[in-house]
């Protein structure tokens, strides 16, 4: 038996002599795209690549509207001011997230109420969403974590019953599809991100997408600087810029760039493919792995009519690792396939980088909602399970290659498998 390579052996696949997929791609399309920018003069502010990238993304996504801005958390903070939400409300949101999903609710002064997410797919719990509404409740914010999919028929219809928005948080899932209606169409508002590590990047960026032209006039003067936005009725037919209109509300600088528009064009024309290998070897992984004891597959709703993944994810069971902790197994499974392999997010009411307390000049607004934004008050048994007992996460770029390179990473699994009591 080979010895594993945390404790000196060799690992099933050596990252340096055979290195995972490349994450980001490019090619000569983006440098060429980058250089007609650059010798445009026109580098930000509603240019031709912006203008296009919206356009394509609003039509992929199945949406009347996209409007690009600087990048996944200001796009959360617009999408929450389009909808009027603010002191006095109540938005909830899963307890396992990003930070920014409940940073953009302090800072719009209103109330994240934290809720517990479901163990077979990490998402928000609707029962949990619907014992925490109360009369101050606008809106909720289900997060498509990792490659899973939110209930969103249920999320609808508890939305609808209580007149509630739903801004869905689409970080980790751009083209990703519930019962044929793409990410970010089904809600009210749909947020993405296109920082480095998303599976549609610029390194930085975001976009927010709608089917309301309410919303849609809202969200575009917020991220810039409060102006009305062109539109059939406000349109210089002649220049194609924006008329004066005077400020249409208040708000600041939260455009991207067209260096970023010009990448995210061509990252677009790729991405349905890549989404479509990453769901291929995704099943075929999880085929393999679920044969493994201890390691559960995540969920896969039969409504989930197309797959996105940020992380490939599954939930581990020690007791049938002879009682290895899941902190040493990662560290295992990492020295074996030369690729970080890491636990979800934090628990919010237990996260280091989510502390709204550090803030009292931004934040203390008075006693009551001082108390109200403290994090610890909420009970997360679920989250908290997730986080320190079961999660694993790996980067999607290992499901971005062939077969050979799948049957890799379950090999290394199960070489852990036969080896957990040498780690004990």
């Amino acid at each position: 038996m080979k010895t594993l390579a945390l404790l000196g052996g060799a690992p099933v696949r050596d990252a340096k002599t055979n290195p995972w997929p490349k994450w980001p791609v490019w090619d000569e399309k983006e440098e060429k795209a980058l250089l007609e920018v650059l010798n445009s003069g026109v580098w930000s502010y509603n240019g031709p690549k912006e203008t296009e990238f919206n356009k394509d993304f609003a039509n992929y996504t199945g949406v009347k509207y996209a409007i690009s801005a600087a990048n996944g958390t200001v796009t959360l903070q617009m999408a929450l001011e389009a909808c009027g939400v603010g002191v006095g409300d109540e938005v909830i949101l899963p307890g396992l997230t990003w930070q920014a999903t409940a940073a953009t609710i302090l800072d719009v002064n209103a109330t994240p109420i934290l809720v517990d997410v479901c163990d077979d797919t990490w998402c928000i719990d609707p029962k949990a969403i619907e014992r925490a509404i109360t009369p101050r409740t606008k809106a909720i914010i289900p997060v498509h974590l990792y490659g899973s999919f939110c209930d969103m028929d249920e999320i609808m219809r508890i939305a609808k019953k209580h007149n509630l928005y739903v801004i869905e948080d689409c970080a980790h899932k751009h083209g990703g599809e519930w019962n044929g209606k793409k990410a970010g169409s089904i809600g009210d508002i749909g947020s993405f991100s296109f920082q480095l590590s998303k599976h549609l990047t610029a390194g930085e960026g975001g976009v927010v997408t709608t089917n309301s032209f309410e919303l849609y006039e809202r969200l575009d003067a917020l991220r810039n600087c409060g102006r009305r936005p062109v539109n059939e009725e406000t349109a210089d037919k002649g220049a194609g810029v924006y008329v004066d209109q005077g400020n249409f509300l208040q708000s600041g600088n939260y455009r991207i760039t067209e260096f970023q528009a010009a990448i995210l064009v061509e990252a677009l024309k790729r991405m349905p493919e890549q989404n479509k290998n990453r769901d291929e070897n995704g099943k075929y992984l999880n085929s393999l792995i679920a044969k493994i004891p201890g390691i559960i597959p995540m969920k896969r709703d039969a409504r989930e009519t197309e797959e996105a993944y940020f992380n490939f994810s599954f939930r581990y069971d020690k007791s049938k690792f002879k009682g290895l902790p899941v902190q040493q197994f990662r560290k295992a499974l990492t020295a074996e396939i030369g690729i970080q392999v890491s636990a979800s997010y934090e628990p919010l009411n237990k996260c280091s980088l989510y502390n709204p307390l550090t803030k009292p000049a931004r934040h203390k607004l008075n006693d009551a909602y001082w108390a109200e934004i403290n994090p610890k008050r909420f009970d997360l048994p679920v989250c908290d399970r997730i986080h320190f007992e079961e999660s694993v996460c790996v980067h999607h770029k290992v499901l971005m290659g062939t077969k050979a390179d799948i049957e890799m990473i379950a090999a290394a699994i199960q070489k852990v498998y036969d080896q957990a009591e040498s780690l004990l």
